[in-house]
Formats: structure tokens, C-alpha cells, sequence
């Protein structure tokens, strides 16, 4: 059974920093191209960033590049995404998917906040 398991959000002021990881079990991570999304309320669930299957090729929405960093530890059966320099509009429940579909996880709570 395929499951994805998010962590890492938090409340944070402006300008902090925040790691989040996506757990994955019942398939092989190092297959499969990932991505992370994030739906902030009353709004569409958008892409923020994607990695492929070797970690070569990392793409990112305009609105976070240059402050978020998408990785992968495929021995761990995990990807993370590093955000630094919080703003107010990254407010959102954060979540990670295989790139070209598939189960969601149940998402994990950033918000920034002074």
C-alpha cells in the first residue's frame, strides 16, 4: 500500500526557516520523480517543487525560488524541502506526491506568522 507521510511544518515568523520531510513506503522511491504542493485556504493546491528519480533535474514555481530547496534521500525513503527566508504567503498545508500522480499524504501545517 502506497503512503506518504509529511512532518516538518510548524508555526514561524517571518524570515525563519522550516525542513520538511515526506516519509514514503510501498514503493520505490528511487523510481519515481516527486514533487512537494501546497493548497493555502481558499485557494488551488499548486506545485512548488519537483526533483526527478536520480536528483538531477529540480524545478521550482516562480514564487519560492531562490528561498526553497527540494532533496532526496532515496536510501531513506525520503524528501525533504528546505525553506529559508519565510514569507507570509507561504502559509499553507504542504504536501508530496509522485510527480506524474498518485496518492497524497495527509499533508503537514506551515504557517508564518509574527
Amino acid at each position: 500500500q502506497v503512503k506518504l507521510v509529511e512532518s516538518g511544518g510548524d508555526l514561524v515568523q517571518p524570515g525563519g526557516s522550516l525542513r520538511l520531510s515526506c516519509v514514503v513506503s510501498g514503493f520505490t522511491l528511487e523510481y519515481y520523480a516527486m514533487s512537494w504542493h501546497r493548497q493555502a485556504p481558499g485557494k488551488e493546491r499548486e506545485l512548488v517543487a519537483s526533483i526527478s528519480a536520480t536528483g538531477d533535474d529540480i524545478a521550482y514555481a516562480d514564487s519560492v525560488k531562490g528561498r526553497f530547496t527540494v532533496s532526496r534521500d532515496n536510501g531513506r525513503n525520503t524528501l525533504y524541502l528546505q525553506m529559508n527566508n519565510l514569507k507570509y504567503e507561504d502559509t499553507a498545508m504542504y504536501y508530496c506526491r509522485r510527480l506524474h500522480g498518485g496518492s497524497w499524504g495527509q499533508g503537514t501545517q506551515v504557517t508564518v506568522s509574527s
